[in-house]
């Protein structure tokens, strides 16, 4: 699965705290929408104090990438709630956890340009970094 000459896009669902639930590489020119279903999909069973485990989020914020009628449909067939878009000039406070988690991708040296050939090897860089911000993030 090698990305070839586009590079990679790294797609990323957070919880309301910016610890990442799940992460996903796409070819640079691939559509948002695109990558939604894998990630949503992708999210792990969330242990709750009570009660059973959740393997979905009760709602959904995203850009204008995400807001088609067919994602809306799947979407609410799975009982996730989309709760609109917010302007991509001024992130509202949904958006702007994403943006921060991003950032903090970005700080690791090897995610910010990619070395690797393998499409796997930088996914498993990523997971490893994702997992450093949920160590940091929950020591704290």
């Amino acid at each position: 699965m090698d990305r070839g000459k586009y590079g990679s896009k790294i797609h990323l669902i957070t919880e309301r705290n910016g610890l990442p639930l799940s992460v996903g590489i796409s070819d640079a020119n691939l559509h948002d929408s695109r990558a939604l279903i894998p990630l949503i999909k992708g999210i792990p069973p969330i242990r709750s104090r009570r009660g059973r485990r959740r393997r979905k989020p009760g709602k959904l914020h995203g850009d204008r990438g995400y807001d088609y009628a067919h994602l809306r449909q799947w979407l609410h067939g799975r009982g996730i709630t989309h709760k609109g878009i917010e302007s991509s000039q001024r992130p509202g406070r949904h958006r702007w956890t994403i943006e921060r988690t991003m950032s903090w991708l970005a700080g690791c040296r090897r995610l910010h340009r990619r070395y690797e050939r393998k499409a796997d090897h930088f996914l498993a860089f990523i997971g490893i970094a994702c997992t450093l911000i949920c160590y940091r993030r929950l020591t704290k």
